[in-house]
């Protein structure tokens, strides 16, 4: 299946020798290649910009803006360094390259905040992924005032503050618009604080590795933080064009069982994002209040109000699989219904009221897809959401190992968990879908893409509906994030379902 990885730093650093092997080059031939695809990056994305800083430490980041301050002056930029580690001059690869661009006639001195006041680009070249430990002296300061300032920066390979693995701010952080990363993603990138640091990010390989090699690096690092990078190749692999003599007898039967009272908008907008997933059938479950204004509402739906266990099983018996939880509440008759549907052999995804009964209902043998966002998880995990957000990696798969089945974590880049692989990570979406309904409509795409694929593993089919509401999500945010709404999103779902 195509995807991205995401690895640890040092399976990057391994990674590196392996592709300076492969392609026949020493460090310094890499630190020119890195430095030559961040230079025309940046110039692509900031075509205006006349005057650069570019903002070094003494290590190879350091080494790589070097090389971007030396490209920049012979196309006739205005192009100088800051120097953050003055007492200790570049080092190794670095040196060499800070004498090339001294050689181009690039100046160089320390940091001068006023300076920077006047760019109109800054390049971050100052520590890079060896991060290791809190900023402190001439790089906090230099990180401070970047963030203080209104030029635009582009970050070479990970914005400095960031740390490598975790995305953890270490302190403080430079704050990107760009952030151009090389060989391979890391981790860091995805998790923690990253999403406010990294701005666009853009992968340069800066090369080719064998095949035999990158799996060789993966299984030695194994026991690291890895993550898959769900993306648009994916989904393309994953999501077969119907057939002309397809008909809605193989699309399965979606149940949702949600809608407790003054919830019913919750169970329409999970219905409706099974609808538009392409289920062949949708049925809906819901407290008796709710079922007339459903049913008028969006007629392609079945509806049927339910009082009690009993009412919902022969409901239960004609469906393939189910969607339980959405603003089912937790008086006695949510939990009577998610009692009764939990236990059986149906594939069922869990989601907000769900969750909070998940502890009380053991689950059955048949998949399970739990879908928390950092609140909900904090309390399965009888931990908080900080605790999760900070660990957001470890949460996940806490979540799996024990709750059973898939655990899809919400959020920036939200994670799913379900195996002995490495978690997906979804590399879509946007703040605009920090709204009420969203993962309501989640439930019901993930639903009834599993009714149409119910021999796909289930993390895969989590990670492929999450991927496709985050592409609705920043299909709809063309028109602006604040003031989306769920509705939005079913809206844009049939675009993305048919790529």
């Amino acid at each position: 299946m195509s995807h991205r990885t995401a690895y640890c730093t040092a399976a990057v650093r391994a990674l590196e020798g392996a592709l300076m092997a492969s392609e026949g080059i020493d460090s310094n031939a890499l630190m020119e290649r890195a430095g030559t695809a961040a230079y025309a990056r940046a110039r692509h994305a900031f075509p205006e910009a006349r005057r650069w800083m570019v903002l070094a430490g003494a290590g190879n980041n350091a080494g790589d803006g070097f090389v971007v301050a030396r490209l920049a002056k012979q196309e006739g930029l205005d192009a100088r360094v800051m120097l953050l580690s003055p007492e200790n001059r570049p080092r190794g690869d670095a040196a060499t390259q800070f004498e090339a661009a001294r050689q181009s006639a690039v100046s160089s001195g320390p940091l001068v905040q006023a300076e920077l006041d006047g760019c109109d680009l800054i390049v971050d070249a100052m520590l890079g992924i060896g991060l290791d430990r809190p900023l402190g002296g001439l790089y906090l300061e230099a990180a401070q005032a970047v963030n203080e300032g209104s030029a635009p920066v582009v970050a070479v390979d990970i914005p400095t503050g960031i740390h490598a693995d975790t995305g953890a701010s270490m302190t403080a952080a430079v704050r990107a618009a760009l952030t151009v990363t090389f060989v391979a993603e890391k981790c860091g990138l995805f998790l923690g604080d990253a999403p406010d640091y990294v701005g666009r990010r853009v992968l340069e390989p800066l090369g080719r590795i064998e095949p035999d090699g990158v799996a060789e690096i993966e299984t030695e690092f194994a026991g690291e933080p890895m993550l898959r990078v769900f993306t648009a190749e994916t989904l393309r692999a994953m999501l077969p064009a119907r057939q002309r003599a397809d008909h809605k007898g193989r699309f399965g039967h979606v149940l949702v069982v949600a809608g407790g009272p003054g919830m019913g908008g919750a169970a329409r907008l999970a219905g409706e994002g099974a609808l538009r997933a392409g289920a062949g059938l949708v049925s809906v479950a819901t407290h008796p209040d709710h079922a007339a204004a459903l049913l008028s509402g969006r007629p392609e739906l079945m509806v049927r109000g339910v009082r009690n266990a009993e009412d919902l099983a022969p409901l239960l018996e004609r469906a393939t699989v189910l969607a339980v939880g959405c603003g089912l509440g937790q008086d006695a008759w949510a939990r009577e219904l998610f009692a009764a549907s939990q236990g059986g052999d149906l594939p069922v995804v869990v989601d907000a009221d769900g969750l909070g009964l998940v502890p009380e209902a053991p689950a059955g043998t048949a998949p399970r897809i739990l879908t928390p966002h950092p609140g909900e998880a904090g309390r399965l995990l009888d931990s908080s959401s900080d605790r999760v957000q900070n660990n957001r990696l470890g949460a996940v798969t806490e979540l799996r190992k024990r709750y059973g089945g898939v655990a899809l974590l919400k959020g920036a880049h939200t994670l799913v968990s379900g195996s002995g692989k490495p978690p997906w990570v979804i590399d879509a979406g946007n703040p605009g879908m920090a709204t009420a309904g969203m993962g309501d409509v989640l439930t019901g795409l993930m639903t009834g893409l599993w009714a149409q694929f119910p021999e796909a593993e289930p993390e895969d089919l989590a990670a492929m509906a999450a991927f496709i509401h985050a592409r609705a999500g920043d299909r709809a945010a063309t028109a602006g994030q604040r003031g989306m709404i769920a509705g939005d999103l079913i809206e844009a779902l049939r675009a993305e379902l048919n790529p």
